[in-house]
């Protein structure tokens, strides 16, 4: 069975515990209308397959320079949300859209900045070269699957946020931090995939 299959049948399952659905903030503090994007889930097919993930350039408007899964809003040229994966994840790291074997679509997530995501999980040949756009991307790097599913590695915290206390997760990856909506769709995942 190729790795994308296995996946594909770990999707199929219920997942174990509840998924989060949005960043745990009021209602009211929500986009009305969410903007509608989607991020690539690159699993390298390796023996012990890995997720490649980007951080963010300190220049940018949002989330400048956080760990995430390339991806973006959705354009209206796009045909469905794994076009708006597939694009930009060749627009930020030079991911050949051919080059990605798309599993399946994962639980969306909503965030505090108005954005409704679909992860898109997909499966990359290893060792791939990838060139990280300047202006959006910082870095590349690659964290085992297992370590990111496995939720021993899922921590929950708080922080200050607008006058109140606000709980989220994070993972903690060598010297990088993984948190926010990232690490909570990684969350999903682990539950989703309950990966063996």
């Amino acid at each position: 069975m190729t790795l994308a299959e296995r996946l594909a049948e770990a999707m199929a399952r219920i997942p174990i515990g509840e998924l989060l659905t949005g960043d745990g903030v009021e209602s009211h503090e929500m986009a009305a209308v969410p903007t509608a994007a989607a991020v690539l889930v690159p699993v390298t097919d390796r023996v012990e397959p890995g997720v490649v993930l980007t951080q963010r350039t300190e220049t940018l408007r949002n989330h400048a320079g956080q760990i995430a899964f390339p991806g973006g809003r959705a354009d209206p040229g796009d045909r469905d949300l794994v076009a708006t994966a597939l694009r930009e994840a060749e627009e930020e790291i030079g991911l050949s859209p051919r080059a990605v074997t798309v599993v399946g679509l994962a639980d969306r997530y909503r965030t505090v900045t108005g954005f409704e995501v679909t992860p898109v999980l997909g499966v990359i040949p290893p060792d791939l070269t990838l060139t990280p756009s300047e202006a959006e991307v910082a870095s590349l790097f690659e964290v085992p699957l297992a370590y990111l599913l496995d939720p021993a590695h899922h921590h929950r915290v708080s922080a200050p946020w607008r006058g109140r206390t606000r709980h989220f997760y994070e993972i903690l990856w060598n010297d990088r931090r993984i948190w926010g909506a990232t690490a909570a769709m990684i969350v999903n995942l682990s539950r989703r995939l309950q990966w063996a």
